[in-house]
């Protein structure tokens, strides 16, 4: 075997070694969830704030029940809040009118792209 024979065959698999990690890490993110907080910030800090708290404490009563602590532990813990994605989904997309949150996925005044972005923002919140 020559030696560029060779060199193209180590190129060749670096290639495929390569591809197959990024697939691999690809592959761990779709399952980690989808969305980028930091593009959710703006529309947190635009948005939400006033509710939610910039540190996500919460607590603020409007009608019904104060906004979650989303750093206390027993917030995520709580089992309404079992598959965490959907339950924030719902909240955002349909809102909260007893307890005085917007519907803003069902309003339009956010897109679903927007609300993963948000999901994945709050979970950034949990210890």
């Amino acid at each position: 075997m020559s030696r560029s024979g060779a060199i193209r065959r180590l190129a060749a698999v670096l290639v495929v070694a390569m591809v197959v990690s990024s697939l691999l890490s690809l592959q761990v993110s779709a399952q980690a969830g989808k969305g980028n907080p930091a593009a959710a910030k703006p529309t947190f800090t635009q948005k939400c704030i006033a509710c939610h708290k910039a540190d996500g404490t919460g607590g603020v009563k409007l009608t019904g029940n104060p906004t979650p602590n989303w750093k206390d532990p027993k917030t995520w813990a709580d089992p309404k809040r079992k598959d965490v994605d959907a339950y924030l989904r719902d909240c955002i997309t349909n809102g909260r009118p007893k307890s005085g949150m917007v519907a803003w996925g069902k309003t339009g005044l956010l897109k679903p792209a927007q609300i993963d972005d948000m999901i994945a923002f709050i979970k950034t919140f949990k210890k």
